[in-house]
C-alpha cells in the first residue's frame, strides 16, 4: 500500500453506552444493564441481556422499573462525558 492512501476504520460497538458502563464498573459484567435518558425518563441503551428479557429502547422507565429491578437489571443514568471519553480513545487507534 502506498503511503498516501487513506485507511478508514469502522468501529461498531455493541450496545455502546451499556458497554461503556460495564467498562467503568466491572461488577456489572454479569448483569443486564440499561442506560436511562436525561432525568431517567426512558431507556436509551440496553445490552443484549436486557433485550433478551424483553426490554426495548424507548421504554418509559417509570412503567418498567419494577419489572426490570425484579429481573435483575441494573439501570444507570446517562453519562455522556464517559461515552465521549471512550469514543475519543477509540479514535486514537
Amino acid at each position: 500500500m502506498s503511503t498516501n492512501q487513506t485507511l478508514i476504520f469502522h468501529f461498531d460497538i455493541n450496545s455502546c453506552y451499556a458497554s461503556c458502563e460495564k467498562i467503568l464498573d466491572p461488577s456489572l459484567r454479569d448483569n443486564p444493564v440499561v442506560v436511562l435518558s436525561n432525568n431517567d425518563r426512558c431507556i436509551i441503551a440496553l445490552d443484549s441481556e436486557a433485550k433478551a428479557l424483553g426490554f426495548k429502547l424507548g421504554d418509559p422507565w417509570f412503567q418498567v422499573e419494577e419489572l426490570a429491578t425484579a429481573r435483575g437489571i441494573v439501570a444507570r443514568s446517562s453519562n455522556y462525558e464517559l461515552y465521549s471519553d471512550i469514543s475519543e480513545r477509540f479514535m486514537l487507534v
